[in-house]
């Protein structure tokens, strides 16, 4: 069995002091896969740090977060483009709208939003979604940018089925997090009606821990767990939603 955690920032200071073991602890439950997401221009040399410790697991993305779009977007989105120039990443990302902690920037984060899915289209990657509090906002991006090219993955996805079937439509995937166990959490009502070719695993660590580490630091190790609840909803084996979200992941990232 192998398990993919495609979205999961190992590189936080949370795991500053017992990374290594972290990861190794994870290794151990067959989470072989890490895919990387980037912030800014502030956490660049962390994520190379981390690629360099473990190579054959550690896949990198290079993008712009919503909530690290200011007044400077424009001297990080170059930052961006000059890391795209001279190496190779697996997608853009995480890039998106969040409107949950400052609605002041909607109109950059909409234009690094747009410009990192065209520079994801120039390299032929999928494009990694940050959404919070954005649902329309996301779509109404999404809508002018449709079209091949186009591809990528609705991380964390926390909307109703209505939103799930129209991010589907865009040829991306539902990332499948923590969220799907909690109690309220939503999703967990209709993701069975979801094909499961259509969503990938991850933790989003250090964030966003599933039940029963609600609360607490997330790891990517979890991603058991996660699992566990989706092959509950699917009414199908472990090893069958490892086997086939991993191979979602391939798909999208191609490697």
């Amino acid at each position: 069995m192998i398990l993919t955690d495609t979205h999961t920032h190992l590189y936080s200071k949370d795991f500053d002091r017992d990374r290594k073991d972290m990861i190794r602890k994870a290794l151990d439950k067959q989470v072989t896969r890490f895919f990387i997401p980037a912030i800014d221009s502030s956490h660049t040399q962390s994520m190379y740090d981390l690629e360099k410790e473990f190579p054959d697991n550690i896949f990198l993305m290079m993008g712009l977060h919503p909530t690290s779009v200011k007044e400077n977007f424009e001297d990080e989105l170059k930052h961006v483009e000059e890391e795209f120039s001279r190496r190779k990443f697996y997608a853009v990302g995480e890039t998106g709208i969040d409107l949950y902690w400052d609605k002041s920037f909607l109109e950059q984060q909409q234009e690094a939003f747009t410009r990192q899915i065209r520079l994801a289209k120039k390299y032929n990657l999928p494009v990694v979604i940050h959404c919070r509090d954005a649902f329309d906002e996301i779509f109404e991006v999404l809508e002018k940018e449709k079209g091949d090219g186009l591809s990528g993955i609705f991380h964390c996805f926390t909307g109703n089925q209505e939103q799930a079937v129209r991010a589907l439509s865009y040829n991306m995937k539902l990332g499948i997090g923590g969220v799907v166990t909690f109690k309220n959490g939503g999703i967990d009502k209709f993701l069975g009606e979801i094909p499961l070719e259509n969503i990938v695993l991850e933790t989003d660590s250090p964030y966003l821990a599933p039940a029963p580490y609600r609360g607490k630091r997330n790891e990517s190790s979890y991603i058991e767990i996660i699992a566990t609840k989706v092959a509950g909803i699917y009414g199908i084996d472990l090893n069958k939603v490892a086997e086939v979200t991993t191979q979602n992941s391939r798909d999208i990232f191609k490697v």
